[in-house]
Parts: structure tokens; sequence; C-alpha cells
């Protein structure tokens, strides 16, 4: 007999990056033990080489692997199972950038799975914090064609034609497949996205490692992918009305919304049919479930199972939350 199930929380798959740097350790409180670049922490995944392991309770030590395999609709949602079945649909980060990351752009779905057997990539950024002056580079600043387009590449004035947004805590941002972007120098981010490690390097900044060797570029498997489109805004504008939930993103992959409690606040999950993720991104949050408490802070994240139907969350004065889950 398979024992209840409990929010559960994961032990961080850490990354050591070119671009990386110490924010995870000194501003979430990552243990990154002597890794000096760490460039993210993946919270939750389900990536091959790179899936996460229960950190509490009695299925401590398990993989989400096994448990979705186990518990199936119970974990995830009987919708979410019966559509992705043993493979956890979202992939949770933080993400410290200490300089710019390379330009980029994901595959969509057809693309990806014509060419990899694979899902494509839909994601979105939260700023947790950002230095003055930082920029995110997300989409172009006019529409342009594949040949201007390569004439820039060629030239490495890629600048000149990309939309560049000066970046502050708070802000959000939805990056669809095909829209080329970059994290800029100074900015730390969570980012929620669907499980996939599939990602088209445009352009690294003539960047070398150790040995002086570069970072295998993809400029023809992007060029398909490219959306060469220029749209009137990149920044996603949003309430944060506290005690209340605040709608950021809504696509079919994910819907993610912002908590900030200065009360009490009972959630019901009933209907949902789908595991909830909590991202904790400022103070602390007391969580009430049937059967025991949890807590969350900024820097961590939990994961609520399907059949966990009805929860209290209790800010430590005031808190601020991410809630995601699968529509």
């Amino acid at each position: 007999m398979k024992r209840e199930l409990y929010p559960l929380r994961f032990k961080p798959v850490l990354k050591d990056t070119l671009w990386g740097g110490t924010k995870l350790r000194d501003v979430l409180g990552k243990e990154t033990g002597g890794m000096q670049r760490v460039g993210e922490s993946w919270e939750i995944s389900g990536v091959e080489g790179s899936i996460s392991l229960v950190a509490n309770g009695f299925l401590e030590g398990n993989s989400l692997q096994e448990l979705v395999e186990v518990y199936m609709g119970d974990l995830t949602g009987d919708h979410v199972y019966e559509k992705f079945g043993n493979e956890f649909p979202l992939l949770i980060k933080f993400i410290d950038a200490t300089e710019i990351l390379s330009i980029q752009v994901h595959p969509d779905d057809k693309l990806a799975a014509k060419r990899h057997n694979a899902y494509g990539k839909t994601e979105m950024w939260y700023i947790l914090d950002a230095d003055p002056g930082s920029e995110i580079i997300t989409g172009f600043n006019r529409d342009i064609s594949k040949e201007i387009y390569l004439e820039h590449l060629k030239n490495k004035t890629l600048r000149e034609i990309l939309n560049i947004e000066k970046t502050h805590a708070g802000d959000v941002f939805f990056i669809p497949p095909g829209r080329v972007h970059a994290i800029g120098a100074g900015i730390l981010l969570t980012e929620i996205q669907q499980t996939s490690d599939i990602t088209y390097r445009i352009y690294d900044w003539d960047r070398t490692d150790a040995n002086g060797k570069s970072r295998e570029l993809h400029t023809d498997l992007a060029l398909d992918a490219i959306d060469f489109k220029a749209y009137p805004t990149y920044k996603t504008e949003y309430t944060d009305i506290p005690d209340r939930i605040n709608d950021l993103v809504r696509c079919k992959y994910f819907s993610t919304q912002l908590i900030h409690l200065l009360h009490a606040m009972e959630k019901d999950y009933y209907t949902l049919d789908s595991f909830v993720i909590l991202i904790g991104l400022e103070g602390k949050t007391r969580i009430l479930f049937s059967g025991g408490e949890e807590h969350i802070a900024r820097g961590e994240t939990i994961l609520l199972p399907a059949t966990m139907h009805s929860v209290e969350m209790i800010p430590d004065k005031e808190s601020r939350l991410l809630e995601v889950y699968v529509p």
C-alpha cells in the first residue's frame, strides 16, 4: 500500500558555468561546496542526467522520476499524467548571471520533435535581484529579415537590432519559442520552463574557457527557429496586490501567479488536477496541510502533489511566493 504524499523538497542540482557567480550561495543560501562559479540551481528537474532527488520525509533519496512512475496522477494530476506519462513536464531553476549569457533561442515543440525527438522550450523569468543598469535581451527592436540578421551576426553587431530592457527586481519576462534572448550581467532570477534542455546558441561574445576553447554555436539550427518579428512590448505587466492571486503568465505549458501575503490565505486546489510548485521570493511562509506543516523561505522550492487539495499559507509578517501549475 502506497503511503500518502506530502509537500516535497528536492536537493538542488548545481551547475558550474563560465558566467556564474556567488549569489546562489550568498543571497539564496545554497550550499555550493567548493564550486566557484555556480550559474544555475536546478530546483525541480526531470531532465535526464540532472533528475532531482527528494530531500525530506520518507521518500528522501528517491528520484522525481521514480515518484512519477509509482504515484502517477496522484503526484502530477490525472490530466497531466495522461499527457506526459512518466516525464515530469516542468523544470524550475534559479540563475545567477555575473556575466552576460550567450544570445540564444529555443525551438518550438514541432521543430524539437522533428530534430531531437523532444519537447521545445517555452519559459519565463521572474527577476529576484538586479544590479544597477542590468539588462535583459529579448526579441528584436524592429522587424528584420534573415538576411539582415545574418549580416549583423557576421559583423558581430547583433546588439543594434535586439530589444534591450533595463531590468529591476520584480520584473517578469515571458520567452516563447523563437524569441532571441539573453540574461545580462548582474541578474539573479528564477526560471520556469518546459522540461527541455535544447538551446541553440547564437553568439557567445567571443568567450573562451580556461583552455582557450570557444563554446559551440548553432547558427544553422537557430535560423529556422527564430521569430524575426518585433512586438510592441516584451516585459509582462501585472498587479501586485496583497492577499490576492496576481496572474503573471498563462500559457498551455504552465500557469504562474504571484501570491503576496500580509495575512493568512487558504488555497483550494481540489479542481486543479495538477501538482503545484511554490517558489519563495521574499520572507517566510508557513504551509499548513492535512497531516502537518512545512515552511518556505526566499530561494526555496516546494512541490505540492495533486492529491493535496487544500493548504493554508501564513506569512511571517510579509512574504511573496510564485505559484506554478499545469493548466
